[in-house]
């Protein structure tokens, strides 16, 4: 999509919205004041308002009050693109390659091919950028600056990429899966978006070629007419628009994979590591850390003293499975078990709740949660130039009246 196309969508998408809408200033709390003046509201085409951080690149997050369903809505999921060219791809001429030095017998699918001639797979799994709640660091780092709603829960449905490997005769020499889509830069200089993951994660059965998402075909602007889904590690490997998987025997070394998504070695508890990216200062991020959220109590909100209230959030992980979220009422001094919702795999959203009867004054909601690896969320920052990782336990102040 050309600049002219994406401000004419956008403008549409606007008059869909009626008018951008300014974000309640208790959402504001905790961020640097850098990022105030762009807590507002917009309808891209196809979707309701979320928060705009950036338009060209479209870059917009899905309000908090949102996450109330275990399964994030498409009109209501996030948008994040790296390159501000964003072609609208016809389905009927789409066309995947699958390629590169370390296969037998290269060849492109078709999306009609790919429905019909493999098995179909779905799986419910957390999309979420590296740079979720950026806006929050302390001290404040460069980059998009979410806030807490760079993510959304989906049913994903597809092919495994292992399959397509194995009919392309991926050989035992292939170090990294070197993935393209088809966003490109307003600039030539502008370097291409190509990423990679390790081969033993590309032969992950979890890990798929996605057409379809919450039962219908992938909106535009999250990555159709197909994207990879790498569920329990973070979104920049979950290529939208893929055209390219090529299998290499040499380590990628693009600009996203060398420089970019980084964090210093030994910082985060990561057991899946992607080795032959390291090096000795740093490595490439992976695994999504273990969180959660308070999706129903705002800050600075007054509820009745002495009635139940219900408190209700999610919490995720990259795969280990949530063992139990605790809940305090009194800014950390005292926690207590929260009920566990349902479960629908351990890479989706596990909804929680927690009923209390506040007395009058104020209160402080915090949530915590723990998976099945015993990792638990920090009660600090970790803190990294790139702002990544952030699972820093909320603190949410109400009052009982």
């Amino acid at each position: 999509m050309d600049r002219r196309t994406f401000v004419r969508g956008v403008t549409g998408g606007l008059a869909l919205a009626g008018t951008q809408l300014l974000l309640p200033r208790s959402l504001w709390a905790g961020l640097p004041d850098g990022t105030i003046a762009s807590e507002e509201m917009f309808a891209l085409p196809g979707k309701q308002p979320l928060i705009k951080r950036s338009f060209r690149p479209p870059n917009f997050e899905t309000p908090v009050s949102q996450f109330t369903d275990v399964i994030t809505p498409n009109d209501r999921f996030f948008v994040r693109w790296h390159l501000a060219s964003i072609p609208e791809i016809d389905p009927r001429e789409w066309k995947l390659g699958i390629g590169g030095d370390a296969v037998t017998a290269p060849f492109e699918v078709t999306l009609e091919q790919l429905q019909r001639d493999f098995e179909q797979v779905e799986i419910v799994a957390v999309c979420q950028c590296s740079g979720n709640r950026r806006g929050l660091s302390d001290p404040h780092v460069p980059g998009v600056q979410w806030g807490y709603g760079a993510m959304g829960n989906a049913r994903w449905k597809g092919v495994r990429l292992k399959d397509l490997l194995a009919k392309a005769g991926i050989g035992k020499d292939a170090v990294e899966l070197a993935l393209d889509g088809a966003d490109r830069g307003a600039l030539d200089a502008t370097p291409d978006f190509i990423k990679s993951i390790p081969v033993w994660k590309a032969m992950d059965e979890n890990t798929i070629v996605a057409w379809q998402m919450n039962g219908e075909p992938l909106p535009h602007w999250n990555g159709a007419p197909a994207r990879l889904i790498v569920p329990g590690w973070t979104a920049t490997y979950w290529t939208k628009k893929i055209v390219s998987i090529r299998a290499v025997t040499q380590p990628v070394a693009s600009f996203w994979m060398a420089k970019a998504y980084r964090v210093p070695k030994g910082k985060f508890p990561s057991v899946d590591r992607f080795t032959s990216q390291e090096t000795a200062e740093n490595t490439p991020i992976t695994e999504i850390v273990v969180n959660s959220l308070v999706t129903n109590v705002s800050e600075g909100q007054k509820v009745r003293a002495g009635a139940p209230l219900v408190v209700k959030g999610m919490a995720w992980d990259a795969g280990y499975g949530i063992r139990s979220v605790d809940v305090s009422t009194d800014g950390g001094r005292s926690w207590q078990d929260a009920e566990l919702g349902a479960d629908l795999g351990r890479f989706s959203f596990r909804p929680w709740q927690f009923v209390f009867k506040p007395s009058k004054g104020a209160h402080t909601i915090s949530a915590r949660a723990s998976n099945g690896a015993g990792q638990t969320q920090v009660e600090q920052l970790i803190f990294n130039p790139a702002g990544y990782n952030n699972n820093v336990i909320q603190r949410i102040g109400i009052e009982a009246v």
